[in-house]
């Protein structure tokens, strides 16, 4: 007897015999250079859009070297920032799918910042709804938050049991959800919010001020040095691998 197919493997094949040309936001960060790696890698047509807040040009340089040059040449990336709902236009033009990643993360940030949180996480991300909407974009799939479970304490997690927000952050990917679901209701356009949580794998920044806990940890076993967890040790964190994170995202606009 044959083993099972994933969700992925039937969209890895369907994906190789009809490529599709996708967009991705905030390419050159973390999830997002993973994300346009596996797709050039699937002969698919990409468009990248990154303002360099937080991602790096070394990133894609990178991707570039794994790829390859004929698979390269199906990248077309656009420097830019979601707060222009003209750049969102522009490059939602002639694309079928959207996998928006791009946002200002980390909890503490938005608690220096809340208003560079909104502008960017909210602002930001109704301008790529209505630019992939207006552009009849066959598939939306965005970053959603663990965050949006606040200070709900059930296990395990479930989609409808979510608390109240416990940050401007958690706010922020909140009220995504919102503005989904009322796109879908008012509009007819349906998208997809994939709840992250803890994403860590290769290319993730461990320096800087916001940067995640795994990395952290890595390097500071790399240099022979502490690897610290704040709190009593009693607190439970779920981690996801970027490999998944990037399988669920190439299979979900074909659900």
């Amino acid at each position: 007897m044959s083993e099972p197919t994933t969700a992925y493997e039937t969209a890895r094949r369907a994906l190789r015999e009809a490529p599709k040309t996708w967009l991705v936001t905030g390419v050159a960060g973390f999830i997002g250079s993973n994300l346009v790696e596996t797709l050039l890698a699937l002969d698919q047509t990409v468009v990248g859009l990154d303002n360099f807040m937080t991602g790096h040009r070394r990133n894609l340089d990178e991707v570039k070297e794994i790829v390859g040059p004929e698979r390269w040449g199906r990248f077309r990336f656009t420097e830019g920032d979601i707060r222009s709902l003209d750049v969102c236009r522009r490059v939602c033009a002639g694309v079928d799918y959207v996998l928006h990643q791009a946002a200002l993360g980390s909890v503490p940030r938005s608690l220096l910042d809340p208003i560079a949180a909104n502008e960017t996480n909210i602002g930001g991300f109704l301008n790529m709804l209505v630019a992939a909407r207006d552009a009849k974009v066959a598939r939306f799939v965005y970053a959603a938050s663990s965050s949006t479970y606040g200070d709900h304490t059930a296990l395990p997690k479930v989609e409808e049991a979510i608390g109240a927000p416990l940050s401007p952050y958690a706010v922020t990917k909140y009220v995504n959800e919102l503005y989904a679901a009322v796109f879908a209701r008012c509009y007819g356009f349906n998208s997809i919010g994939l709840r992250y949580f803890n994403v860590f794998g290769p290319r993730q920044d461990p320096n800087g001020a916001y940067a995640a806990v795994v990395p952290k940890w890595i390097g500071a076993m790399i240099a022979g040095e502490p690897a610290f967890i704040d709190g009593d040790g009693e607190t439970n964190r779920d981690f996801t691998f970027v490999d998944n994170a990037v399988q669920v995202n190439c299979a979900a606009p074909l659900k």
